[in-house]
Order: structure tokens, then sequence, then C-alpha cells
């Protein structure tokens, strides 16, 4: 039988699927315990004036493919006018048969706006108009609002241990929306001492920190007061973006030499790889102990490359959309300073992510020798990220921690997004886990209790998530 296009059983191929996800994924909300969401948007309860100003603008993912399909680069990041922008944009979609953008920008349309036709540059003119129309008008169509309507019960921003988080303070004081929003510690310019940037980042730590980082012991002092800050306004999670996991053993990254090679760095000195490396490796384990004592997850997202493009990089800077997959080797070094946390009972709820897929069973299998401490799940290997965020992304991952581990204790799905027009990449995570789980019952494969499995999907679409990040 014939399918409508993204009709009320999208993907959902057997019976058992169906029951799964519209009588138990789709009633749960939505953690988004990882996201870039522009504080002060949230903070204001922002409305959108137009469709280009929601969907486009800041969008890199939409950007790479824009570019892919011969857009000059006013049409995406310049100076065009918002329409001929969105006319761009419904030029592109046609052509992204078999992208994860083709799934999500239908379902947005669907869920925030009721446009079910798919989109391209015939009907362009009507659906600009029409989502217009309802951004402006529509009493749900603002930040809270989304919220609301989403069932979003709490997110996860990004924020640097410098910043004063006023604008959390303010949505929290404010009582205007029921969504938790919490801060996530990220303290990567506390730990690329090779940058050029690092010793002005110092100065800005210090200050936020009330004290002046004079000494490595001086800076662990600034961290561990910035965590303890982050904890009273409900921080209950770090993240770290690497292309691996540093490590050097403990005769080369001690106190003391640590101490003497961030001391040449405050005078100005060049340091070798070797001594990044170290340095590195020694603040991230200190980091580590500090997450355990307040009871933190700590996540790394290993394996991007950074502004491989220098010349649009030096035009338009970075989160531009010209990052790409790594393929460092990762799975020794991560080993061996995961073993030097556990080996001081010091290792953190920890979840992994990798944006190479080569990486999926080293990090899963890695993991799986480090949980317990009677903590379900406390090694997690991380939702399908970025450029794995699609429907072949999302099976692999789950199926392969079905394989070596337990699917049931995953915490599940994330946006890791700038959009407040994301929320719909929930509800396709949740589509693709109960035709995985449905397909697997019908096939004989698992017991078809459609009881147990609803718990299940019930869990890893939420409860898994509420019940680690204890929020």
């Amino acid at each position: 039988m014939k399918k409508e296009f993204l009709d009320q059983d999208f993907l959902l191929s057997t019976e058992t699927a169906r029951t799964l996800y519209h009588y138990y994924a789709v009633k749960e909300p939505i953690f988004d315990y990882h996201c870039h969401l522009i504080l002060p948007e949230i903070a204001e309860n922002r409305r959108f004036h137009d469709l280009a100003q929601v969907w486009l603008g800041g969008d890199h993912y939409k950007w790479r493919v824009m570019r892919a399909n011969g857009i000059d680069e006013d049409f995406i990041t310049g100076s065009a006018e918002p329409y001929e922008k969105f006319l761009a944009w419904a030029k592109t979609v046609p052509h992204l048969i078999g992208n994860p953008l083709y799934h999500w920008t239908h379902l947005e349309l669907q869920r925030y706006f009721n446009i079910y036709e798919p989109l391209c540059p015939s009907n362009a003119k009507e659906v600009w108009q029409e989502a217009n129309k309802q951004l402006q008008s529509a009493d749900w169509l603002s930040v809270y609002g989304i919220f609301n309507r989403f069932n979003v019960y709490a997110v996860g921003t990004t924020d640097d241990p410098a910043d004063d988080l006023h604008w959390h303070e303010q949505i929290a004081q404010s009582g205007a929306t029921k969504t938790k929003v919490l801060p996530s510690f990220r303290p990567d310019n506390a730990l690329t001492i090779d940058n050029p940037s690092f010793l002005s980042y110092i100065t800005k730590l210090g200050d936020a920190a009330g004290l002046s980082i004079t000494s490595l012991d001086k800076l662990c002092e600034a961290l561990a007061g910035r965590i303890a800050f982050f904890d009273k306004h409900g921080c209950k999670i770090s993240d770290h973006a690497l292309e691996y996991v540093p490590f050097v053993d403990a005769k080369d990254a001690g106190h003391d030499r640590i101490s003497g090679i961030f001391a040449a760095v405050l005078k100005g000195r060049t340091i070798s790889a070797q001594e990044a490396e170290a340095y590195k490796t020694f603040i991230l384990q200190f980091l580590a102990k500090e997450y355990r004592r307040y009871n933190w997850a700590m996540q790394l997202h290993l394996a991007s490359l950074r502004n491989v493009n220098s010349r649009m990089t030096a035009k338009l800077g970075i989160n531009t959309g010209y990052d790409v997959v790594h393929d460092h080797p990762i799975a020794a070094k991560l080993a061996l300073f995961l073993d030097s946390l556990e080996s001081n009972d010091a290792l953190p709820k920890t979840i992994l992510y990798s944006l190479n897929p080569k990486d999926f069973y080293p990090l899963a299998t890695i993991m799986g020798s480090f949980q317990g401490g009677g903590i379900p799940g406390k090694m997690q290997l991380g939702s399908s990220w970025w450029f794995l965020d699609s429907k072949d992304g999302m099976k692999m991952q789950m199926k392969l921690l079905a394989n070596v581990g337990l699917l049931s204790r995953f915490v599940g799905m994330l946006t890791d997004s700038r959009s407040f027009l994301s929320y719909p990449r929930h509800e396709y995570f949740r589509r693709i886990l109960c035709a995985i789980l449905g397909t697997w019952a019908e096939n004989g494969e698992i017991a078809n209790d459609k009881d147990l499995l609803g718990e299940i999907v019930r869990d890893i679409s939420f409860r898994n998530a509420q019940r680690y990040f204890e929020t």
C-alpha cells in the first residue's frame, strides 16, 4: 500500500512500532541535555519575525548543503534579503533526498506551521507568507510557547567557566517558563594552552573567579570555584570538545612539571606539543575529579577537525560550516585516561561521543570496562552526533550499543542545535527507536511484550536522562 509523505506512521513499518510510538514515546517530555541555544533569546522569550530568521540564521547544516547546491554565499551568510535566502533554501530542499535535513525540514513545517506540502521553489512564496503570518500572530510561537508546546522538560545550554550566568539567573527568577534552563560547563578555553588566545582567557577566567591566576595552583582554584558556582546554578553536566582525549602518564604529567609548563607559558614561552598534551592531561584529570565530587556527568565530544577551509574561516569566522570528521586514533589514550581516574576512585559519569563511526566499537567496549558504582549506564555511548545525526547514524549507534552494552539504559537524544525549531528531531529519534524495537519483536528476535518494550521506549525517550542527570 502506498504511504503518504511523512504521515502519522512515518518510519513505523510494523504494528508493534506504531504501538510503541503512539502509546508510549509520543507522551514523554523532552530533555534536551546538550544544545547551543542562545541564552538572551531564551531570557527575552524571543519571537521571530520571519522564517529565514528562525530557520536559516546560524544553521551551518543548511549552509553546507546550500553551498553544495551551487548557491552563492550572499544568499547563505551574506547580505541578501531574508526572502531571497529562504528562496535559495527552497531551491535546495528538493535536492536533499536521502539527507536528514529533508526529513527535519518537513517535520518542522508540519509540527510548527501545519504545512504538509513538500517545500520547493514553486510553493516557496506561499509557505513563506503562511509561516510568517503564524510567527507574527500565533500566541505559542515564542520561545516559551515552543517549550510548552513540545513539552520540553529541560535544556542544557553550553557555557564557558568565565560566564557570569546572569541570563540563567534572570530566567530562573522570572518564573516565566516551567522548562528548566540549565548551564553546562564547557572549559575548552582553559585546556588549549597552545592557543594564541590562552593568556587573555586566563586573565578573563581569573576575573570571573575573583583571583589573579599566577600559578597552576591558582588556576585549579579558579576552575574549582567556577564549578562550585555553576553547581549552585543547577549545572549537572560538563562538556569537552576534543580531537582526541589527551594522555601523558603520571611521571610526565605530575604537578611540579605542569606547574613549570604553565609558568613558562605565563612568561610568554612557546611550549612543545608534548608539553601541551601533558598540561591538558593534568587539567582534564583535575576537572574530572571535581565533576565526580559534584556528581556531574562529563561529556567528551571527540573526532571533529575544525575550520579546515582557512580562506572561508577567515572571511566568515568559526562555526560556519567548515568543520569535518577527524580520523585520529582515540582508543589507547582514552582507555588510559579513564583508567587513571578509575584507579583513584575519581571517574565521573561519562558520555562518550565521536564524529567518526569507526570509533563506535572502541568507545562502546572501552566504556563497558568502566561501568559500575551501582549507577545504571554510568558510562554512556552518546547519541549519534552532528554528521551522524541521521536515520542510518541513529540506527547504527543504537544497534551497536545493544550488541555490546545495554540499549535500555541509554540516555537518548539531544539536538546539539542553535534552533528553537529543532524539537521534531526528538520525534525523529523516537520513531527510529520504535521502528528498531518493533522490527525485532515482529521478527521474533525479542519477546513481543509491549508493556516491557513500552517502558524501555519511555526510559530512552526521557526517564533515563532525568534519572542520570538527577534533575
